[in-house]
């Protein structure tokens, strides 16, 4: 596991740039990218139904799915995060399907709810970048200014991971958050 110094400090928060697996990251949240059941899948969400085991897939099965852009949370069982954030993010379409806003919908919700539970460190991974099909670039864009301007707004004091499974995705984080510190 590859991991960047401090990338910002900002409002109190702290953002870091990781490239490996979400699933050994020790923070308070890990952020599932999820289908609508719930229920797995593949990706991200298949890995992190396998490394916190059967006790997430049943703790799933009573919070009767979720819509697109919305984000509900579990605990994190067997895996070493105390909490399981899990968000659906939109399948990407071309941008005329109100993907962007559902986009940020993912990360500001994920936020809210780390937030409303106190919890001082939240990873995320590249949402809705994989078979989803969102842009990479444009997602990564969506990502730094969603929370950026959450951790503004709302005053969240903790620690940011965007967490990259390739190093192209950490590329694209990189970019971004070298034009949002330059601005």
């Amino acid at each position: 596991m590859w991991e960047n110094s401090i990338l910002v400090q900002d409002a109190g928060a702290t953002f870091k740039l990781v490239l490996g697996d979400i699933c050994r990251l020790t923070v308070d949240a890990v952020v599932n990218a999820a289908n609508c059941s719930l229920l797995g899948g593949g990706g991200v969400d298949g890995a992190i139904h396998r490394a916190a085991g059967g006790e997430l897939l049943e703790a799933c099965k009573k919070l009767g799915g979720c819509e697109t852009g919305q984000s509900k949370m579990t605990d994190g069982f067997r895996m070493p995060c105390k909490k399981i954030i899990h968000t659906v993010g939109p399948v990407w379409h071309g941008g005329n399907n109100h993907e962007p806003e559902l986009l940020a919908s993912c990360y500001d919700t994920a936020m809210t709810l780390a937030e409303e539970n106190k919890l001082e460190s939240i990873a995320f991974p590249c949402i809705s970048t994989g078979v989803y099909g969102y842009p990479k670039e444009e997602a990564a864009v969506i990502a730094v200014r969603t929370v950026l301007e959450h951790v503004k707004e709302k005053k969240y004091k903790g620690t940011v991971i965007f967490c990259c499974y390739s190093e192209a995705d950490v590329a694209h984080y990189e970019k971004v958050f070298a034009e949002v510190l330059n601005k």
